[in-house]
């Protein structure tokens, strides 16, 4: 049976663990008073043994065995305690014993008393915020539905009254529709006419469609105010009579949809210039698409809300247990039934363990959840509202011991053929060195990332940091750490199968021997865009489209994944250049009627390879100035500069190259090493958070995940130091997964400085040349797959830090602000 202490500390929210009761803290408490029991127990006993002997002998059962001498005894044992505590002048060290239990269960109490002033504290913050987020929520619900309704309402009737008006317009030119009423359902609130429209048809017509638009406006906006909406002006007040009166009522009322996208953003700006020439006020634009939007948006409210009730209802659970469990102990321990009675009670009057509003809340947000967005189908609302993780099955473990195995096999088999070929030896065939190298070194650099990605996974599982909430991933179709093993391991095994039988086929003397590496690229790219539910489907929907999110920086809001990604690319530049040279060989059609220099020897195919060095710092700095433009963040202005000074020291490295003159050498070393120093910075105070002031732990942060602080040393001595990493990997000799993270973070420096072989210019051979490059590639993703277990460690210790365990969906109907 498992400890209720790790099963609590494995249940526990991970991002409100400091609002949870400190159970180890008070166990460790109950655990002094058991001991100073034990040791004034031993201590009298050792003192009243003498006089209790003899007093034994005295009463005349020394001299045989009695049924009751068990009794007699432990009553023995326990008069000299009963005698002291009545009586402290007469016995000193029993009195000593009784004030040190005592002071030992007042600590206890004070602590627990504290604990649960805390989490009762936490629980209404937590509840009060809650409630308030579910009645806004509701409410905007409402007004959602009222729109709907009128939208639908009004569409019949423009459709009933337009076959009407067709008959008596047919030998007419059809007037355009009027931006108060269109055939796209598309309204203002203000309910006004453009001078172009009131030129333009019948009048009969402008003015039904007026009329209209002004009935439309009328019903929005009383059903907003139904809901508590305020406007400004005078409410309901309208110039003029009869059918073409204007609806005077700039209302401050809009649906509020983020520009997360181009297409937001266009839409908005268009609105923002509607209104900016209107001379009578703002409008509020409504049309389907945009409820469409706030539709949306209100339905992922509701599962942000939902979830934040679950977590809220275990927090109440986890805590009333904790107590239970806990006074339990106490009592056992102490003796102490009558404070244990009176803090039971307390406990049980607090507000985590008697209110209900959180129950009710939670019933009345599935019931409008089931019945506005799921079609009254249960199961369809939980699998939004209460998403399940899949279950681990042996199968994957399986396929990825198969694929492995396999993939070992086969290399091993092209090692030997390839040795008895010939290839690689200094006079081998340079061309298939050329070819193979570039094509099959993308996929192998692809599957060292999802190994070292699966890496991560486990580590930030084995840690408890919460990975699928800062990503915004759905838990359901979230990757594993045994899927992306998966992915690294059926990758390889596909690579080096292919690269057995483009061996085969060219020891054979077939022309279409090439052809092999094109076909593996037209497999994993029609893999990676196949519709069908194969292969982790959802993943590669989701990576397509960060990835569209990152190439169209900054017209995208950049997220948590957005950036996280951009940041992996920037340590995949090697596996773009790859891309490139493929693009080149086999999309031109290069390996039918020219040889492979025919790309690597054009000028143009250099400079585009630099260019596509500088696209990921590019794509980087972007996305920090769109943060900036969002969150006015000055932290991003700095960001954007470290990817800056990465451009500016590959374009210097980029001229050093064209005139390698001795000015050159000293602009490449001076930009270089300030955009090493500046990287380097930023890994350790910014993205890990290192060298906080004041802080606890000197150096470091006061969070820390890793039990062993020194592990964080190590990994910040291995940065710089490079002559003691031996001799301090010896002392320190771990088998948890720290130990590899402090190997990995020798790397970083080192690869920091890899810009440092470009000037050195170190002349070895083609084969050895592209084995150096490609250790270094893979070095350089090691070092990524390091940063990204410290990276995501400092932004969950944030997400802890604010208690943020839900994420805030903005909701779309808000109200403008005005003068």
């Amino acid at each position: 049976m498992v400890k209720f202490s790790r099963e609590y500390d494995a249940s526990i929210i991970p991002e409100w663990k400091p609002a949870f009761v400190d159970y180890k803290g008070l166990k460790k408490l109950i655990k002094k008073i058991k001991v100073a029991r034990r040791d004034a127990d031993d201590s009298s006993a050792g003192d009243s043994s003498p006089e209790t002997a003899a007093g034994v002998e005295s009463v005349g059962y020394g001299g045989g065995f009695s049924m009751l001498d068990p009794v007699r005894a432990l009553a023995a044992r326990f008069a000299p305690r009963v005698q002291a505590t009545s009586e402290d002048e007469e016995s000193g060290d029993s009195g000593e014993f009784v004030r040190s239990t005592d002071k030992h269960e007042r600590e206890f109490l004070e602590k627990a008393d504290e604990e649960l002033e805390k989490v009762n504290t936490f629980y209404a913050a937590q509840e009060a915020e809650l409630l308030g987020r579910g009645e806004a929520l509701i409410d905007q619900l409402r007004i959602l539905a009222d729109v709907k309704r009128i939208l639908d309402d009004h569409a019949a009737t423009r459709h009933a009254r337009g076959s009407l008006l067709g008959r008596s317009r047919s030998m007419r030119a059809v007037a355009p529709p009027s931006p108060a009423l269109s055939n796209s359902g598309r309204y203002l609130l203000s309910g006004l006419a453009t001078p172009q429209s009131m030129s333009d048809g019948s009048v009969e017509l402008q003015q039904a469609q007026m009329t209209e638009g002004a009935a439309v406006a009328d019903e929005v906006m009383a059903a907003l105010e139904r809901n508590g909406v305020s406007f400004v002006g005078l409410p309901g007040k309208k110039e003029g009579s009869g059918r073409g009166g204007r609806l005077q009522l700039p209302s401050t009322v809009r649906i509020d949809i983020p520009a997360s996208n181009p297409g937001r953003a266009a839409l908005k700006v268009w609105e923002e210039l509607v209104n900016v020439l209107r001379k009578d006020g703002a409008a509020a634009f409504v049309h389907r698409k945009k409820v469409q939007h706030a539709e949306k948006n209100i339905r992922d409210a509701f599962m942000a809300l939902y979830r934040g009730l679950e977590l809220l209802k275990k927090f109440s659970s986890l805590n009333v247990k904790a107590f239970t469990k806990i006074l339990k102990k106490f009592v056992k321990v102490s003796e102490q039934q009558r404070a244990t009675d009176l803090f039971s009670q307390k406990s049980k009057r607090s507000s985590f363990s008697t209110s209900n509003k959180v129950l009710q809340l939670s019933d009345e947000v599935e019931s409008l959840f089931l019945k506005n967005f799921a079609g009254n189908d249960r199961m369809v609302a939980m699998k939004y509202l209460n998403p399940q993780r899949p279950k681990n099955t042996h199968m994957i473990t399986f396929l990825v011991g198969l694929f492995t195995g396999t993939f070992v096999s086969l290399f091993i088999i092209y090692a030997i053929l390839a040795h008895v070929s010939g290839i690689f030896a200094s006079a081998g065939n340079t061309a298939y060195m050329e070819i193979v190298y570039h094509v099959f070194s993308m996929f192998a650099l692809i599957s060292l990332h999802c190994f070292l990605y699966g890496c991560n996974l486990f580590m930030w599982k084995s840690t408890r940091i919460n990975q699928n909430f800062i990503f915004d991933f759905a838990p359901n179709t979230a990757l594993t750490h045994r899927d992306a093993f998966l992915m690294s391991a059926s990758i390889m095994c596909t690579v080096v199968t292919a690269l057995v039988i483009n061996l085969f086929l060219r020891n054979a003397g077939a022309s279409y021997a090439n052809a092999v590496p094109g076909g593996l690229i037209v497999l994993s790219a029609g893999l990676l865009f196949c519709p069908f539910n194969v292969f982790y489907r959802s993943t590669r929907y989701c990576f397509m489209r960060i990835m569209r999110n990152i190439i169209f920086s900054p017209f995208y809001k950049v997220l948590m994944a957005d950036f996280f990604m951009a940041d992996q690319l920037t340590s995949q530049i090697p596996l773009l250049r790859h891309m490139e040279f493929a693009a080149c060989y086999f999309m031109a059609g290069s390996f039918r009627a020219n040889p492979y220099e025919t790309c690597t020897n054009s000028q143009q195919y250099k400079h585009l390879a630099y260019a596509i060095s500088f696209l990921p710092y590019y794509w980087r700095a972007m996305q920090c100035l769109r943060r900036y433009f969002e969150e006015h963040d000055i932290n991003q202005l700095a960001n954007a500069g470290k990817y800056v000074s990465a451009m500016v020291a590959a374009a210097v490295r980029f001229k050093y190259s064209a005139t390698p003159t001795p000015f050159w050498v000293w602009l490449v070393l001076i930009s270089s090493s300030g955009a090493t120093v500046y990287q380097l910075y930023w890994d350790f105070v910014k993205d890990w958070g290192f060298f906080t002031p004041k802080s606890k732990n000197l150096w470091l942060r006061d969070g820390l995940i890793l039990k062993n602080k020194f592990t964080y040393y190590i990994s910040m001595v291995f940065y710089f130091v490079q002559l003691i990493y031996s001799a301090a990997l010896t002392r320190k000799r771990q088998a948890s997964g720290a130990l590899i993270l402090s190997q990995m973070q020798m790397l970083n420096l080192v690869l920091r400085l890899a810009w440092t072989e470009s000037v050195m210019k170190i002349r070895v051979s083609k084969n050895e040349t592209r084995l150096l490059d490609f250790s270094l590639a893979s070095l350089e993703i090691i070092r990524r797959g390091h940063w990204n277990f410290y990276r995501l460690e400092n932004e969950h210790l944030n997400n802890v830090g604010k208690f943020r365990a839900v994420k805030t969906v903005p909701l779309p109907f808000r109200e403008l602000e005005t003068d």
